[in-house]
């Protein structure tokens, strides 16, 4: 009963974005889905650099660990069948 890769990353993408605050989820969208530089947001929101980057950083590293996870089940997956 294992859930597909696509189905695995969708849940686990839901349930840490969900878990953000209106605020991270800003600054992470306009980082990267508008693909503002870190010297943008700063000016913007008065903050510097590098509090931008304690917000951010945690959960795309977050990102990139549910998408390693998924495709090492998936090839686990394969190696079985």
């Amino acid at each position: 009963n294992q859930l597909t890769p696509q189905r695995f990353i969708f849940n686990a993408m839901t349930e840490l974005f969900n878990s953000l605050s209106d605020d991270d989820l800003e600054l992470i969208r306009l980082r990267y889905v508008e693909r503002m530089t870190l010297s943008e947001l700063s000016s913007r929101y008065l903050l510097n650099e590098r509090t931008i980057r304690n917000h951010t950083n945690p959960t795309i590293k977050q990102v990139k660990d549910i998408i390693q996870q998924a495709t090492e089940q998936s090839q686990h997956a394969r190696e079985v069948d």
